[in-house]
């Protein structure tokens, strides 16, 4: 089943377009994460996708409702962490939780809301005490609140320490194991790829790659990287490489399909040579891979 469908979204602020006909879909109790640099127009869209926003063209369904027609009936299943909330700083977490439990169809207790965030010890604290990744928490204790059947997170885990952004991590899967839909933006690849099964990326307002992370990933070229042994032409290696930063450090790059096979040719020449390759790493492609051959498309692209 689909819980969000998205068909040539449209949505410009006069004359700029943030959004360009953008279509994806994501399935029940998927984590999809929509990913892209600053101004990408990823919050646009998770706004739109949310209720607060009204989309210029296209069409857009969350649980098979107009998010924005049917706004009351739509906000009773989502939950949503956007970038920027609306806190009561003199209050305190608990009673900030209290609070959004009063508009809050069957909100679960407060201490398990506040167990998920990780927020136990410091339900006596003013909001305003709290440093900016304890505010993160707080969005999301109260983005789950409702228990939502669809979960929108905009940078959920932005000013973070590693220990709270892990722990937001297992209660992000853990939801999802137990059947919500999550539709996240992120910066952090590395948290995008622990945690989504399938991805699409934006650029200037476009989904320019889209797909499941797994099958995305695999299509892209893996890397092998080594010191190259001094006096050696690089012409002369059995597989084209590239070198990183100016090249001073002869740290030379291949970049193959597979990776493993290009790793053995190399070994493979060198040993015929009686030669080292001092440092040798091989690694699959990763999101960040990805994003680089996207950057250096567009740049090449926009030089055009």
């Amino acid at each position: 089943m689909t819980a969000i469908r998205v068909r040539e979204l449209r949505k410009s602020y006069g004359d700029f377009p943030a959004v360009r006909d953008v279509s994806f879909e994501v399935a029940e109790g998927e984590i999809f994460a929509l990913l892209g640099r600053n101004g990408a127009g990823k919050t646009t869209t998770v706004e739109i996708l949310a209720g607060f926003q009204r989309a210029d063209g296209g069409t857009v369904e969350v649980l098979g409702l107009d998010p924005y027609a049917d706004r009351a009936a739509v906000r009773q299943r989502t939950g949503v962490m956007l970038q920027e909330a609306g806190f009561f700083p003199d209050l305190t977490v608990a009673q900030t939780v209290d609070v959004w439990r009063d508009f809050t169809a069957a909100p679960r207790p407060r201490d398990e809301a506040l167990g998920l965030a990780g927020l136990e010890a410091k339900a006596g604290t003013r909001v305003r005490q709290l440093s900016g990744g304890e505010k993160r928490a707080l969005d999301l204790a109260l983005a789950v609140l409702g228990r939502p059947d669809v979960l929108f997170l905009d940078e959920p885990t932005s000013g973070m320490d590693p220990e709270a952004r892990r722990r937001t991590w297992e209660v992000v899967l853990g939801l999802a194991r137990q059947g919500t839909t999550v539709l996240l933006t992120t910066h952090y690849l590395e948290e995008a790829q622990h945690l989504a099964s399938a991805m699409a990326v934006m650029d200037a307002g476009e989904i320019v790659a889209a797909g499941g992370m797994a099958e995305t990933l695999s299509a892209q070229a893996g890397r092998v990287s080594f010191t190259l042994p001094p006096g050696v032409d690089p012409a002369s290696l059995p597989l084209p490489v590239t070198f990183d930063g100016d090249g001073d450090g002869r740290r030379a790059v291949c970049r193959a399909a597979d990776p493993d096979l290009a790793a053995q040719t190399l070994l493979t020449w060198a040993a015929g040579r009686g030669l080292r390759l001092a440092g040798l790493e091989v690694r699959t492609a990763t999101l960040e891979d990805l994003f680089l051959d996207l950057a250096a498309a567009s740049a090449k692209g926009g030089a055009r």
